[in-house]
């Protein structure tokens, strides 16, 4: 019986003595914190854990050095910013709603000139949302998403109405899309976007510049649609096979600038789709390396009024095909006298000024009957497909006529673009080292035939 009373007395003095700590543990009221600092405030948190479905009224900055959690809960917005001029730095937000129409976010802005920056999301529907908030920064931020199927995830960044907003060096991985609807002049750079549907999304957005990104292991790299003017430039796109799997898609686009980008084993390098959408204007694609995707460039039949020069088409199962039937033409392969360099010319150079003699044309049989029959995929660099453009090259009665029509194809690659390994993208440097000497050890072997020729 003493033993008894002895046990039941040390279990009380235990629960009392654990009681203070179990209270220090519950989450601070940051609410609270926020209601009582006066406008233009920097409230910097120590570390610990506060309660989320917090709503920013007034302008404050929010700052800690990386300890102070910021946990929704699993309910609702975890930070709502309703107020101009608030900067949240150094904190990490986590544990938001999991709601879609709702629209449940790690961090939702709905004020301008909003900073978002060094923070951590863990655990959230869509990460950052910011909905009519311009001349915002959102940098440095690592993103991650709930562990729920893709089609039911949020965006790991949208953007709605927020002109001219800075999107810099963040990490997002596992989210559906980092999506721009109606927001113009956009500086979308330096991020590292995988996991995902849409690398990068951009909706009814004109003048963006999209720059030195990584787009990695999504199912479409960066999809560009009903937008004008946008420059993507210095790029890595790679790993996109998803079940369309563009690198880059265009649709209803006019004037885009495709400048040294790196397009590497992805499903299709690039794919347009009535782009440019207006008469008389043109896009430009120049200077990027199209190397060992499933299928370099597609196009539908009526794509017209793009322009391709220093380009390099690399080992693509397909350099370049059309979907479906009807006459394709009236793209341009060359601007002031230079082409592209193609890794399957068979031509020569024999004056030596770098541009071969005979023109590149793709007029594959094979290829023809693959731009109307895309299931026969399988079959390519087949004996059969081999067989088929030897019966054309016999028969030129059956030989199709050429889709792409390189009148200066350039003997040497131009020099590959530079990757963006400032993001720690270290893989493509094999492929990218690995195309350099295949190419290398093309000219070599051009080089040495054309000697034996002229002896």
């Amino acid at each position: 019986m003493r033993t008894r009373i002895v046990t039941i007395a040390l279990l009380a003095w235990g629960l009392v003595s654990v009681a203070p700590s179990l209270a220090a543990q519950e989450p601070t009221d940051l609410q609270a914190l926020i209601d009582d600092a006066a406008p233009g405030a920097v409230l910097d948190l120590a570390a610990g854990t506060y309660r989320g479905g917090v709503t920013i009224d007034k302008p404050l900055t929010i700052r800690s050095d990386g300890a102070a959690v910021i946990d929704g809960g699993d309910d609702d917005t975890v930070i709502t910013v309703e107020a101009p001029d608030v900067t949240l730095e150094g904190l990490v937000v986590r544990g938001s709603g999991d709601t879609l129409d709702r629209e449940d976010s790690g961090i939702y802005v709905k004020a301008p000139r909003v900073r978002i920056v060094d923070n951590r999301l863990e655990d959230v529907l869509f990460g950052i949302f910011l909905h009519q908030a311009p001349d915002s920064v959102v940098e440095r931020n690592v993103i991650g998403a709930k562990d729920v199927f893709v089609a039911r995830r949020g965006d790991g960044i949208r953007l709605w109405e927020s002109h001219r907003t800075v999107v810099a060096d963040n990490v997002v991985d596992g989210g559906r899309d980092a999506v721009f609807w109606f927001c113009d002049d956009l500086e979308i750079r330096g991020n590292r976007i995988s996991n995902g549907r849409y690398g990068l999304h951009f909706m009814y957005s004109d003048r963006a510049l999209v720059e030195a990104n990584a787009l990695i292991d999504n199912s479409v790299g960066s999809f560009l649609m009903y937008s004008k003017d946008l420059v993507l430039r210095r790029n890595l796109i790679s790993g996109n096979n998803g079940p369309s799997g563009y690198g880059v898609g265009l649709k209803d686009m006019d004037g885009a600038r495709l400048e040294d980008n790196l397009l590497v084993g992805n499903r299709v390098g690039v794919f347009l789709d009535n782009s440019p959408q207006t008469v008389g204007i043109e896009q430009w694609f120049r200077g990027n390396l199209f190397a060992y995707n499933q299928i370099g460039a597609l196009f539908l039949p009526s794509v017209k009024n793009n322009v391709f020069w220093e380009n390099s088409f690399v080992d693509n199962t397909v350099q370049v095909t059309v979907q479906g039937g009807g006459r394709f033409s009236g793209n341009r392969w060359t601007n002031d006298g230079v082409g592209n360099h193609w890794s399957d010319y068979a031509g020569y150079d024999a004056d030596g000024d770098g541009i071969g003699d005979v023109p590149y044309r793709l007029d594959d049989l094979y290829d023809h009957l693959l731009d109307r029959n895309p299931e026969i995929m399988l079959f390519s660099e087949t004996p059969a497909a081999r067989a088929l453009d030897l019966a054309a090259r016999a028969f030129p009665v059956i030989k199709p006529r050429p889709k792409v029509e390189d009148p200066a194809p350039l003997i040497r690659p131009p020099a590959p673009p530079e990757p963006p390994f400032d993001l720690g993208v270290q893989p493509s440097a094999t492929l990218l080292v690995g195309s350099i000497a295949m190419m290398a050890f093309a000219v070599v072997v051009v080089l040495s035939t054309r000697r034996r020729r002229s002896l």
